[in-house]
């Protein structure tokens, strides 16, 4: 049976991925990004090479308007969506309490009152049916402290245990996927320095997405790629009270 998938920042990194992955598996896509020209032309390229059919949604996230023509869209009865994709975001360089929080406010809005809302479209929809999936991109930033990007991902992470555990009697699997350094232009619009991130940390994105789909399968809540990721996210979440203040004060 062809499944249909919405994808959120679908224009780059994980989120091309997994448009590019879920396109081989033969899924028809929704694509959602604010650069219509880019959405337009990866959608012609995944028609022509995977035969399948890719919707165009151009929408900013952080607005309620562009927010609830995703969801609308989530809503449609008559061509339903069987996996959402949470990936839509980005990051501050700089630490709170420095920001503009007119910044902050915007990072609210993409990174936790987005994914509230579409989730909350998408359940309804899928209860209704017996099945679907959510798949919300979170990150091993949300097992640390380390300023108001860990602490929406990790608001992500523990609203996806919870869907996960509440709606799996309705044939719902929700998983929250926690990529860590990834090459992607995340840093690169945010204009972070990472010249000092060691090159084993680097995860591509194609790995990260393939991790995830291998994981929603076993209907794993918590997908954490790379047996590296996975040591590093046991030990932050174990570790003596005193090396988490050490990092945390690092920043984000």
């Amino acid at each position: 049976m062809t499944t249909t998938a919405l994808i959120t920042g679908a224009t780059a990194g994980i989120g091309n991925s997994f448009a590019r992955a879920l396109a081989k598996q033969g899924s028809n896509l929704v694509l959602v990004a604010r650069d219509t020209a880019r959405l337009e032309a990866l959608a012609a390229d995944l028609e022509r090479k995977y035969k399948i059919t890719a919707e165009v949604i151009s929408a900013d996230l952080a607005t309620t308007e562009g927010m609830d023509r995703v969801a609308e869209r989530l809503t449609e009865s008559s061509a339903p969506v069987d996996l959402l994709v949470n990936n839509a975001g980005a990051s501050l360089a700089r630490w709170f309490g420095s920001t503009d929080i007119a910044d902050e406010d915007r990072q609210l809005d993409l990174l936790v009152r987005a994914p509230m809302h579409l989730m909350d479209a998408a359940l309804k929809t899928m209860v209704g049916r017996g099945r679907g999936a959510i798949i919300n991109v979170a990150s091993v930033a949300a097992f640390t402290p380390r300023g108001t990007y860990s602490a929406h991902k990790a608001w992500l992470v523990n609203l996806s245990q919870w869907a996960n555990i509440k709606y799996s009697t309705a044939g719902i699997t929700v998983q929250a996927l926690c990529p860590g350094f990834t090459r992607t232009e995340f840093h690169q619009r945010m204009q972070a320095e990472i010249a000092n991130v060691p090159k084993w940390m680097w995860l591509s994105s194609d790995a990260v997405v393939r991790g995830s789909l291998r994981d929603l399968k076993k209907g794993k809540p918590i997908s954490v790629p790379s047996l590296r990721y996975k040591v590093l996210a046991f030990l932050s979440r174990h570790a003596p009270s005193g090396l988490v203040a050490k990092i945390a004060k690092k920043g984000r």
